[in-house]
């Protein structure tokens, strides 16, 4: 029976980048868990192929922030991705409520400037994934408990595949961890109620793309942005691909506890009546259409998550300082960073502090 020195639960940014760093310090013998057929977690990047080219468009986040990230920046440099700036020039639209027309106004650019990568955030789940060994992935695995045991820990799928580790990187959101999978023995009660109260972000989100061939908004001098109080959705931006076809993308304010007895055809039905009253009824037919609901995805949201605000939580303590568990799970989802909680930075930053903690202690043993 091998036992790895590492397991990594979960293969979204946390989880990949996790491995990238362990790489990077000489540590090979980890084994990184996915329940997907694919690497990314809530990084979900749609591909549209045409006579233009490749077209990419986000369905889960979207944009990061250099000024006040550098950290998440630097790696941006560091994988020689290339990024832009979002398109925010032109008036907006603003539906104040359900009774009345549309308005346009003046439009604001946001401070600091929010940036986006060429080819989508998925072009960083991409390139973090060239960097690891893909013999130490192992695809279509949901962990169902995790058992401290004599001198390793058993970690058991649903598959029924057991696998043995000495040590946790946990890459999923406390809240999906402490409602899916049972720690034996129990975590602490302290633990156990952080991690819980603790938010998914996004989880209770949905997201609405619509492609277009040309950004028909631009030509009137609109930005994209919009504003709504009527809905389905309460904010909208341009969304077109660098160098590819344009698009708009919504949230959904709808909420989730009541989108769930709305088919996803329905809703975009809706999206697309919004898009006409807003920018005019002359727009043309969306080329391609793409709805996300994270509330539905069983991978992301719990229960807890369809009555949730979405907004940002506090981070829970990272690491598990008395009882059994005690300096064998690290948390490094993006829920567990300080600065960042929730967001794509909050993930390399909570990353890091884990995986140098963990260095740091292996180097005093």
């Amino acid at each position: 029976m091998k036992t790895h020195k590492i397991a990594i639960i979960g293969g979204g940014l946390s989880g990949l980048y996790t491995a990238y760093l362990l790489e990077q310090h000489g540590i090979s013998d980890y084994l990184l868990i996915e329940s997907n057929s694919s690497l990314g977690g809530r990084i979900l990047t749609e591909k549209v192929e045409n006579n233009m080219g490749t077209s990419m468009f986000d369905l889960g986040p979207t944009w990061f922030w250099p000024g006040y990230q550098p950290q998440f920046s630097q790696l941006i440099n560091k994988l020689n991705l290339t990024r832009f700036a979002q398109f925010d020039s032109g008036k907006m639209v603003l539906e104040r409520s359900p009774n009345e027309q549309p308005i346009i106004m003046q439009g604001y650019t946001g401070e600091p400037q929010s940036m986006r990568l060429k080819g989508g955030m998925g072009a960083l789940i991409d390139a973090l994934e060239m960097r690891i060994n893909h013999e130490n992935i192992t695809f279509n695995e949901k962990v169902s408990r995790v058992e401290k045991q004599t001198g390793s820990i058993e970690i058991t799928c649903e598959s029924g595949q057991i696998i043995h580790a000495e040590h946790i990187f946990l890459a999923l959101p406390p809240r999906l961890l402490s409602q899916n999978i049972e720690f034996i023995p129990a975590l602490p009660k302290k633990t156990l109620k952080q991690w819980e109260a603790t938010p998914t972000w996004m989880a209770p989100h949905a997201k609405y793309v619509a492609v277009f061939e040309t950004p028909f908004w631009r030509e009137k001098g609109l930005s994209g942005d919009a504003r709504s109080a009527r809905g389905p959705m309460v904010e909208i931006h341009d969304a077109s691909s660098e160098g590819g076809m344009a698009a708009l993308f919504g949230f959904v304010g709808v909420p989730a506890n009541v989108r769930k007895d709305l088919d996803d055809a329905t809703l975009k039905l809706h999206c697309r009546a919004q898009l006409e009253r807003l920018f005019g009824p002359e727009i043309p037919e969306p080329k391609y259409e793409f709805l996300k609901d994270w509330s539905q995805d069983s991978n992301t949201a719990t229960a807890l998550d369809l009555i949730g605000s979405g907004s940002h939580g506090i981070a829970p303590e990272a690491f598990i300082n008395s009882g059994e568990w005690q300096d064998r799970v690290i948390g490094v989802a993006s829920e567990w960073s300080r600065q960042y909680p929730g967001l794509l930075a909050g993930a390399i930053e909570a990353t890091g502090l884990g995986v140098q903690s963990y260095i740091s202690k292996q180097k005093k043993d």
